[in-house]
């Protein structure tokens, strides 16, 4: 490999910042430790790359995650060796899971203690290989520009995802005065961003036989940014759309043809439309089984055309007639230079929309208790749909996937295919960061809440005026859900018969903080929402609430209970 003399000696450790600083990199999420001390000196006075001092590393993960996926930008988070690194672990499956470009450097002990039960040592190549898009461990000091550079180009290309680089101390720490070569050179990984025009072509010819056409929007399309081709194409011919969680945003909630997200929580109209449509057109979802819960009957007797970026997901689950391995915007470019037959949708998009107008979601109001979903609405009209919502998971996720009025794409930040609790405060943190002009609001429960709370501390120490809405019904809401509904009402550990003051642990990090426990004055409560300050909102909600409709697992899309119908 060429070699590149430096004007004077560097050590790894500013090798790491020069290369990130130089690949645009300007913010680093990590918390330090024994393995990872050069490191962190030379950050003490390194310009032009801010350091955010998580207090958790999976703080750091997840603060990583919700900047990379509100911007678009890679998210960087810096931890030790040993419990440090195990400690990021579930930040690093969760961006694995949601495609997620993130680089994740965990510091190791020095090479020569490798592999001998070290002080605070980890396998942790052998620990993330399997929740990884890749991952390196660093042997030599003059490696490091090279091998970050790569990891950077992994990360960040064909699908998305997250890539670790393991640092030995020694590595970090020693000084060279050449670096090796840092040309790119991957002859087994070209992704396909260019799909095929001919398999596109014939996705619009089919268009001309087939009467009931539905058009399925994931993450794909918020990732490539190409909301706008989208909407443009499901308009030229008038297909109705339905997304997944993380495709939410994809197109506006408030265009005609969008019936809603589909699936376990997912619209009347939105699922009534999976189960009789006879040409799926899928953009970017990988048909996950939250939104095809049962494959064996989903989409069983239509044509499926399936558009993404990762070929090992086409036909995974579902059969797919017509394939196209390809970036999702550049897709929806093509399709729209293609002439468009003569098609006429107008019978199959009454009946869609006749679906959307007698089984919308709704909710009973009540006398005692604030209602979640009548919240999140007023708080959409107080933001004006335009501030990028980040939840937790659980009830409150789903409740925030129905009924917030998105606009564009990145606009929803949340954990979708890991599912884990604890993402949502570190996320909306990482989200602010990246987007200090918009308005973030998380919504968390109060079982995710005690997770991750303690990175409340970064809210006044880094300026990050997020805004916390609480829902605390005392229990872990979905869990219980499912032991109402099929495990006979036995609410087995997911009950809380004690819970800290909320309002106390707001006010002991410093932060603005109100507790709403009156349905009748919630609106009025609301607008201090709007104030520019970090806050938490703890909003008390019924124990019994429970997220309508539902396919439960293993059902069809069109087997939903709790659907309420208009008179």
């Amino acid at each position: 490999m060429k070699q590149i003399k430096l004007e004077t000696p560097k050590s790894g450790s500013q090798l790491v910042l020069d290369t990130l600083k130089n690949l645009g990199v300007d913010t680093i999420f990590g918390y330090p430790g024994g393995a990872v001390l050069p490191l962190y000196d030379a950050i003490y006075d390194y310009e032009g790359i801010q350091h955010i001092l998580a207090r958790h590393e999976q703080g750091a993960t997840h603060e990583a995650e919700g900047y990379a996926k509100s911007s678009g930008k890679l998210g960087v988070a810096l931890v030790t060796s040993g419990p440090g690194a195990t400690n990021a672990i579930t930040g690093i499956a969760d961006a694995n899971a949601d495609s997620v470009p993130m680089l994740v450097f965990t510091g190791q002990v020095a090479t020569p203690g490798i592999g001998k039960d070290a002080f605070q040592e980890a396998d942790i190549i052998g620990v993330t290989m399997p929740i990884t898009k890749y991952n390196y461990q660093i042997r030599e000091t003059q490696d490091i520009p090279h091998v970050i550079t790569e990891a950077v180009h992994i990360a960040t290309t064909g699908r998305p995802g997250p890539v670790v680089i393991d640092l030995p101390k020694d590595v970090a720490a020693q000084e060279v005065d050449y670096i090796n070569d840092v040309t790119i050179d991957l002859p087994s990984y070209n992704p396909t961003v260019e799909p095929n025009a001919k398999q596109l072509k014939k996705i619009v010819e089919l268009l001309a036989k087939k009467k009931r056409p539905l058009i399925l929007v994931g993450g794909g399309v918020n990732y490539s940014n190409g909301n706008l081709a989208l909407a443009q194409f499901a308009e030229r011919y008038q297909i109705p759309v339905v997304s997944s969680l993380l495709g939410l945003g994809a197109i506006p909630v408030e265009n005609p043809l969008f019936l809603g997200m589909g699936g376990m929580h997912g619209s009347y109209a939105a699922n009534m439309a999976l189960a009789e449509t006879d040409y799926l057109i899928n953009f970017g979802s990988r048909f996950d089984d939250r939104l095809a819960s049962n494959p064996s009957l989903f989409l069983k007797e239509a044509t499926v055309a399936h558009i993404d970026i990762d070929p090992a997901e086409i036909g995974k689950i579902v059969k797919t007639h017509l394939p196209v391995v390809g970036d999702a915007k550049r897709a929806l470019e093509i399709l729209l230079e293609i002439e468009a037959p003569t098609t006429n949708f107008s019978k199959w998009l009454e009946q869609v929309q006749d679906n959307a107008q007698r089984a919308p979601y709704s909710y009973e109001p009540e006398v005692d208790y604030n209602k979640p979903q009548e919240v999140i609405k007023l708080i959409g009209e107080l933001t004006n749909g335009d501030a990028i919502i980040v939840t937790d998971v659980g009830q409150h996720q789903m409740w925030a996937a129905q009924w917030y009025p998105y606009k564009s794409n990145r606009q929803l930040i949340t954990s979708g295919g890991l599912g884990t609790m604890g993402f949502g405060i570190p996320a909306a943190i990482g989200a602010k960061l990246a987007n200090p002009d918009k308005e973030v609001i998380v919504f968390v429960g109060d079982g995710g809440f005690q997770m991750t709370n303690q990175e409340l501390a970064i809210l006044n120490g880094y300026h990050v005026p997020i805004k916390v809405v609480l829902f605390n019904n005392h229990s872990l809401g979905m869990v219980r859900q499912w032991q109402e509904k099929f495990y006979e009402e036995r609410r087995s550990q997911s009950v809380f018969d004690f819970e800290p003051d909320f309002q106390l642990l707001a006010e002991a990090y410093g932060l603005k903080h109100d507790k709403f426990l009156n349905p009748q004055t919630i609106a009025e409560d609301l607008k201090v929402i709007t104030e520019n300050v970090p806050m938490v909102l703890e909003v008390g909600i019924s124990r019994e609430e429970q997220v309508y409709p539902m396919v439960p697992a293993g059902w069809h899309n069109d087997q939903m209970l709790g659907v309420k119908f208009n008179a």
